[in-house]
This record gives structure tokens, C-alpha cells and sequence, in this order.
């Protein structure tokens, strides 16, 4: 959909402009696209730290290739928590050691492959399956401890949108910038004719139009698209919480799974009767 919304943005607008007898050639002025495309490059190094800064432009991509999560993704990790569960109650929180110390070596983890892509996802559940099975820590404990976790991960998750938002936020006032430097060069040819004035105050006029619709048009929307996709994975760290936080406090697996079953966003929330068919086959 964000291709999508790339056409359609670039395309009302050109079209719009067309449909007022607008020539096109007259958008395109690169030192209008220098200036506010250059300064806000600067501002954004100027903002962010390196670290930051990589991450950013390492996040792009996944603004088009990122994936909403989707139903199958719940139960997925659903079902998986289940089956460790079951057999921690089978045969001690001792059997579960193996599968937490090495995921990508574990039949169970091996059934889900949508949670073994998810490294923030399979470490989450490595990390807390550790201190589980360590048997050290009460349920209040270990619950505040999964909260630290998500809490860590929910803010990581909201720095890169940030870092995107502030440039968003900068782009009209640099479009402004580049128009302000427009008028003054025009002060320069207030002798010149009438049709070349207006066509330096009509080059002035699109560092604004630049400005604005990079900012409304394109850096906001892009920066919403990854806190949306930073948003599901803290919803699917929340869930395996609840799953953990309940079995913990002495539910059986099933009711901890139902525990969970209700923090799945209500969207992708599978119901009760396909939920109790699903752990049904996995017992068998």
C-alpha cells in the first residue's frame, strides 16, 4: 500500500495542477530541491547520533518491504508457548533449558518459522524461557522483569519514527526558506520584463509547494508506516507476556493461552471456539 500511496499522492497533485492548465517543466527546479532536501539532511545529522542516524536509513527499506502482522502470527507464537508450556508441566521447567539456549536448533521453534525471523521476537522468548526455567525469581518479579523488556523495546521503537517526524516537521519551514531565497534574487531583476518576474516568483513559489508536500505528502506518512510496524511488534512481545506472566502464577496452559488470546489486538484475535481447536490439535 505505501507504493500505492506514492502514486496516488504524486498523481492528484500533478493531475490537479494539470487540470488548472499548469505546465509541469515549471515544478522541476533543482536548486529549490537542493536547498530543502540538503538542509534537511543536515538538520537530521545534526539531530541524531550515528548509531540513530544508521539505523534510519537502514530502516527505509522496511517502509516497503515491512509487513503488517497478521492472525497467523499470534497463533503461531500462541501455540508455541503452548507446547512449552505443556511440557514444562509434563516434565519441569528443566526441559525447557535446551530450547531456550539454543532456538534455532529446537524442533519446536523449527514449526514456526514466521517466529525464528523475528529476532526481537525469539530472543524476547529465549531471554524470559531462561529466567523461567531458572526458577529463581517469584511471578511479581518476573512479570516487572518482561515489563522492562517491552518497555526497552517500545521506546527503541519509537526513536527512528521520531528521528523521520522532526525532519517532517522541518520541511515546510525550509520550503519557506527556499522561497524566501526566490523573492530576494527576484529583487534582483525588477528591471527585467514582467514574464521573467513572474517566472523567478513562479520558481520561488515551489521551494513552498516542495516544502509542504514532502513533509504531508510523503515524510510523515513514511515515518507512521514504521511506528505502525515498531507498534505490532511491541503487540506481539505484549501477548507472550501475558502468556508467561499467567502460567507463572499457577494457571494451567490452556488459561494462560486464553489469558493471552485476549491481549491479540482485536483485528487479528482468533475466537475462543478456533483458539480451543487449534491447542486440541497441538495435543495431538
Amino acid at each position: 500500500m505505501v507504493f500505492v500511496g506514492f502514486i496516488v499522492v504524486i498523481g492528484c497533485v500533478i493531475g490537479g495542477y494539470v487540470m488548472h492548465h499548469g505546465v509541469v517543466a515549471v515544478l522541476w527546479q533543482p536548486n529549490e530541491v537542493i536547498i530543502i532536501c540538503g538542509a534537511a539532511f543536515g538538520s537530521f545529522l545534526m539531530a541524531n547520533p550515528p548509531s540513530l542516524i544508521k539505523e534510519t536509513l537502514g530502516s527505509l527499506p522496511k517502509i516497503f518491504l515491512g509487513k503488517e502482522l497478521k492472525q497467523t502470527a499470534y497463533v503461531d507464537v500462541l501455540l508455541l508457548l503452548f507446547e512449552f508450556l505443556s511440557i514444562a508441566r509434563r516434565e519441569g521447567m528443566l526441559a525447557l533449558e535446551e530450547h531456550a539456549n539454543k532456538p534455532d536448533s529446537s524442533a519446536i521453534f523449527a514449526k514456526y518459522p514466521s517466529i525464528l525471523h523475528n529476532h526481537h521476537l525469539k530472543d524476547f522468548l529465549a531471554d524470559n524461557l531462561k529466567v523461567f526455567v531458572s526458577g529463581n525469581i517469584e511471578p511479581m518479579e518476573f512479570e516487572n522483569l518482561m515489563d522492562i523488556d517491552t518497555d526497552a523495546h517500545e521506546h527503541h521503537g519509537t526513536l527512528v519514527p521520531t528521528a523521520m517526524t522532526t525532519v517532517s516537521d522541518s520541511l515546510p519551514g525550509l520550503g519557506i526558506v527556499a522561497a524566501v531565497l526566490g523573492i530576494i534574487t527576484t529583487m534582483g531583476l525588477m528591471s527585467e520584463p514582467p514574464e521573467i518576474l513572474g517566472a523567478s516568483v513562479g520558481a520561488a513559489l515551489c521551494g513552498t509547494f516542495l516544502g509542504l508536500l514532502l513533509s504531508y505528502g510523503y515524510m510523515a506518512p513514511m515515518a507512521k508506516a514504521l511506528e505502525n510496524q515498531a507498534n505490532d511488534q511491541n503487540n506481539i512481545l505484549k501477548v507472550s507476556k501475558s502468556v508467561l506472566v499467567a502460567f507463572a502464577k499457577g494457571l494451567p496452559p490452556v488459561m494462560a493461552i486464553e489469558f493471552a488470546r485476549r491481549a491479540v489486538p482485536s483485528n487479528c484475535r482468533p475466537a475462543y471456539e478456533e483458539m480451543e481447536e487449534l491447542l486440541k490439535s497441538v495435543k495431538k
